[in-house]
């Protein structure tokens, strides 16, 4: 099954309103909008007629009108009205390619061809327990598996990190254990000594981690501090990672945020995470090169990078081609 056949974040829910809205998955453009019962649609950002961009144009009576002869399309991709001929009824053959989107998580998400694989799951959306919210869009200069690999690896913590998620006094890995799983892989046992692993660290603290890959370029993360190491009793977090492939060399990024705390600003949450992953994008866009080996011996590895190692083999046997050399 290839990446196209895969559900992929393409825009916040929020940002797509009334107009038509720009996007790009997997180096083709698409125009997501709504029908005049709200619902999200997603066509080829190309009209069949001159191929002008659909999303110049607006949505009008609840069609897509293009902005270059004012064709129109209805939910589902129909031609429904060619104002050059008003009394002609455009045949079946008069139609946007479209393509399936759905909402969740606060994302529109879209696939590019037709396959049997449901949306990443996020298990801490159904926890009453902890609040969700997102963050980003970040727009990165590598390839989606390199920022995926980026979430799942903890040895640069201490070095890209310091005094945040790791320390240069303490980066040694203990071993963990790592296994496949039916969308990826699962990290499990993995623990990190940590100066401030969270907004609400009092203070330095072992943090215990799980991570799983979801989908090609999904993954979440856990963790759990020691107790009394957070102003916040109990506290625990659960942060997914949902990376947009642009083109094979850059990413659009989502975080989606579930933890425990409903008092905090919506901002202040958003800060730490925007603070930790802009310390790790100016490493990430340096990477050469841009796009994940997937042969093991094209760059060298340790103990420490099982969980790498295991998300390059799972990428190549699942046969994805994107963002991957």
């Amino acid at each position: 099954m290839t990446e196209a056949s895969h559900w992929h974040p393409v825009a916040l829910t929020d940002d797509l309103q009334q107009a038509p809205l720009a996007v790009r998955l997997l180096a083709r453009d698409v125009v997501l909008w709504r029908d005049a019962a709200g619902v999200p649609q997603a066509f080829a950002d190309q009209c069949p007629h001159r191929g002008a961009r659909l999303s110049l144009g607006r949505v009008t009576d609840g069609r897509l009108e293009c902005p270059y002869h004012g064709w129109q399309f209805a939910a589902g991709g129909q031609c429904v009205k060619v104002p050059a001929l008003p009394a002609f009824t455009p045949p079946a053959t008069h139609c946007a390619n479209t393509f399936e989107v759905r909402e969740a998580l606060g994302l529109v998400w879209l696939r590019l061809a037709p396959g049997d694989v449901d949306l990443p799951a996020f298990a801490a959306e159904d926890d009453a327990q902890l609040r969700k919210l997102n963050c980003g869009p970040y727009d990165v200069a590598t390839s989606a598996p390199r920022i995926v690999e980026n979430f799942l690896d903890m040895s640069h913590f201490g070095f890209v990190h310091e005094g945040w998620l790791g320390t240069r006094e303490a980066t040694a890995i203990d071993d963990y254990l790592v296994e496949p799983t039916s969308t990826g892989i699962r990290a499990t046992g993995c623990k990190a000594w940590q100066p401030q692993s969270s907004l609400h660290a009092t203070a330095p603290a072992q943090v215990e981690y799980s991570y799983e890959v979801t989908a090609p370029y999904t993954a979440v993360l856990t963790k759990l501090p020691e107790a009394g190491s957070t102003a916040v009793a109990g506290w625990r977090e659960s942060i997914g990672l949902f990376v947009c492939p642009l083109t094979p060399e850059t990413s659009r990024v989502w975080f989606r945020l579930a933890v425990a705390d409903f008092a905090s600003a919506d901002e202040k949450l958003q800060a730490f995470q925007h603070t930790i992953f802009t310390q790790d994008q100016p490493v990430l866009e340096s990477q050469n090169p841009k796009r994940l080996p997937l042969d093991l011996r094209a760059e060298l590895h340790t103990a420490a990078d099982k969980a790498s190692s295991a998300y390059r083999r799972f990428l190549k046997s699942s046969g994805i081609t994107f963002g991957v050399c």
